[in-house]
């Protein structure tokens, strides 16, 4: 593999299911040693990308190269070049953790002579030395989740995906994972990732938003917070939440708004000259006012209000 080549290449890339399209003409590059990261919802395309790239999927169109290699002319050599870990971490649970390395190990074609040290190699990267005789069944899933890694990465690849990695993990263990994900990507191996926690996509160096198949934007969470919210954004604080929510959705000069944690988040197009429009308002209906300041988008943020523009624009569409 050319060390100075992207690792994964993708042009136009669409897949279809009937007359339903799960990913519409996608593009990207992801280089190496890089967290490149898939962000969007349930159902927006992302397992469905992975599954092409790792050459479980055939593509309607377009064309996707991993580690240089076609993935739609020669997929088993794409396998070979790859670790891919699914949310459901693929691990058999009437196995011990050291004879789920083994069989995995024989699945990935490591020589023989070199499968004890490559399982000693997992056991320490994934944290459980100690551990090689318990079974499967009895980890808790942030265990076996290092151990799908672990199983995942034995051949030593050069590129891992992992799809939803985190889902259903308690935060620690997530945090954790991430520390584990990073180290890897410090040997040198690209990760790509998917997943619809936006906290985590902070940790990615690059990131693609998906939305309903298409991709809405792409950059770092720096580009993406600085250069792709649609206004500026005011965190409101009030009591009771939900009348304030009435009177701010179609206010003039409100471009969004929605109940974020314990407040407001409102998209404006001028902070300056909407912050105190807002506070009257909401004053003047017999509304508690607390906090109401300019804050920095989250990526969440960004997310919604670039999936919102691209909801209403659709729906301009079909009424013109």
């Amino acid at each position: 593999m050319n060390q100075s080549a992207p690792s994964v290449v993708v042009q136009n890339l669409t897949k279809r299911f009937g007359n339903f399209v799960a990913v519409d003409a996608v593009s990207f590059e992801a280089r190496r040693s890089e967290i490149f990261g898939f962000l969007g919802p349930n159902g927006s395309g992302k397992s469905t990308t992975i599954r092409i790239l790792c050459g479980l999927l055939r593509p309607s169109s377009g064309l996707a190269t991993v580690a240089g290699i076609d993935v739609v002319r020669n997929p088993e050599a794409v396998r070979r070049q790859i670790g891919y870990m699914s949310q459901k971490f693929s691990l058999y649970n009437d196995l011990r953790v050291a004879e789920n390395l083994e069989f995995f190990a024989g699945m990935y074609s490591v020589p023989r002579t070199e499968i004890p040290e490559r399982i000693a190699w997992a056991l320490k990267m994934a944290g459980l030395e100690g551990r090689e005789n318990v079974p499967t069944s009895s980890l808790a899933v942030g265990w076996k989740q290092r151990l799908a890694l672990g199983c995942a990465v034995l051949h030593r690849p050069p590129i891992v995906f992992l799809d939803e990695p985190t889902s259903g993990v308690d935060p620690v263990s997530r945090r954790q994972f991430w520390d584990l994900i990073h180290s890897m990507v410090g040997e040198g191996v690209t990760v790509f990732v998917t997943t619809h926690y936006m906290d985590e996509a902070e940790y990615c160096n690059r990131l693609v938003l998906l939305d309903r198949g298409r991709i809405v934007a792409m950059g770092t969470p720096t580009e993406l917070k600085s250069e792709h919210m649609k206004g500026q954004l005011l965190m409101i604080e009030c009591e009771p939440l939900g009348p304030a929510l009435d009177l701010l959705q179609g206010y003039p000069g409100v471009l969004d708004a929605a109940v974020f944690g314990s407040g407001i988040h409102a998209v404006v197009a001028d902070a300056t000259v909407s912050a105190p429009k807002i506070h009257e308002l909401l004053s003047a209906n017999h509304l508690r006012v607390g906090r109401l300041e300019q804050i920095a988008p989250s990526l969440e943020d960004v997310f919604v209000s670039l999936t919102a523009a691209r909801g209403a624009g659709k729906k301009n569409e079909a009424a013109a």
